[in-house]
């Protein structure tokens, strides 16, 4: 009897002390589900004629205030844009002004590639503004990820807003506060393609090594 309740303590002990260790590197790479979502992600430009409902995209956002800031001043400004007649609007503006690009793009059905929603995010334009942002929109790219959306980060669109006078009620329909800045714009959306990743150059990564 004292042989199977000592072996049936070693299994639990064991079991514990497993437990404790935290999985092996192969199942950490393989099951963990940040890394995952960071190794999956793929910027898309082809999007599903569907509307994103706007508690997904307001959770979105969500995850992008909770990136990393300078100081947590949390110097940015974020808008989310569903209407149809504002992207709808920019759009004929931009194929006017830029008939050939959309004549070229076969699959072109509007200026932010398409996407049927789109994020929009401001920076004071201070110390670190560009960092902030960034990491805002990291988040919510690998947020949008891990709920099945799309996205693309845009900068053509910014400079059409920012520099095309006929665009500039749609710049400031926005409502960002004085002193901020368009930085880029996220397209977002159900994915219509699964595009294949793109090489990477691990020859960047360098160990360092001062004694």
């Amino acid at each position: 009897m004292k042989n199977k309740q000592l072996t049936v303590f070693l299994m639990l002990t064991t079991a514990i002390l497993s437990s404790c260790a935290g999985p092996s590197p192969r199942e950490e790479s393989s099951e963990n589900a940040v890394i995952s979502a960071i190794m999956e992600r793929r910027s898309i430009r082809k999007y599903q004629d569907k509307a994103v409902p706007r508690e997904l995209l307001q959770k979105v956002a969500e995850c992008g205030v909770h990136a990393p800031n300078a100081m947590n001043a949390q110097k940015w400004e974020v808008r989310i844009v569903d209407s149809p007649e504002y992207i709808d609007g920019v759009t004929k503006l931009f194929q006017a002004k830029y008939p050939e690009v959309a004549a070229r793009n076969t699959y072109f059905k509007n200026v932010f590639r398409n996407a049927p929603a789109i994020i929009c995010v401001a920076g004071d334009g201070g110390r670190f503004s560009d960092v902030n942002c960034g990491l805002m929109g990291e988040n919510m790219m690998l947020a949008a990820h891990s709920l099945g959306l799309g996205t693309c980060c845009l900068g053509g669109p910014v400079d059409f807003l920012m520099h095309e006078a006929d665009a500039r009620p749609y710049l400031d329909a926005l409502q960002f506060s004085d002193g901020y800045t368009l930085c880029y714009i996220l397209a977002i959306g159900y994915p219509e393609e699964s595009p294949e990743a793109k090489p990477r150059d691990l020859s960047k990564i360098r160990f360092v090594d001062f004694r």
